[in-house]
């Protein structure tokens, strides 16, 4: 299992060259050719909403992500340090009530989310009072038989 690690500033100047870095390596790990794109996309949303989540909660700390080729898939996993509320089944949207900032916030959050699940089949998301992690995964070919 090879694993490329990438940190950046919580800027949305740096979503690019995320962006970029995992199109390379979901290249090198066998992601068909068709479906590079919808990589590209999936890593901008994911990096875009970590962002977003770190300077709405005053996070410094770096969005970190996680490029993991393993045997028959490739995942990438986007992690943020923007702590959530617990979800409450008794609160509206689940967390400590909420400002107008916060509504809106939680809006693109879910639409940042809904996007990524439009693009990719396989996505798992966490997320406790200590930040989340957003696991994306597509199938690769299996490696070759060597005679």
């Amino acid at each position: 299992m090879a694993t490329v690690e990438l940190r950046f500033s919580p800027l949305p100047e740096h979503v690019r060259t995320a962006r970029l870095v995992a199109a390379a390596v979901a290249r090198r790990a066998g992601v068909d050719e068709a479906v590079l794109d919808e990589v590209r996309l999936a890593v901008g949303e994911a990096c875009t909403r970590a962002v977003g989540l770190h300077q709405s909660s005053g996070v410094l700390a770096p969005v970190r992500v996680a490029l993991i080729e393993e045997e028959k898939q490739f995942s990438i996993e986007v992690g943020d340090e923007a702590p959530r509320a617990p979800h409450s089944p008794d609160t509206p949207g689940g967390g400590a009530g909420g400002s107008a900032d916060d509504l809106e916030a939680e809006g693109e959050d879910e639409m940042g989310l809904a996007v990524i699940s439009g693009l990719v089949d396989d996505v798992e998301v966490t997320a406790d009072e200590n930040g989340g992690l957003l696991r994306m995964t597509w199938p690769t070919p299996p490696a070759p038989l060597l005679p």
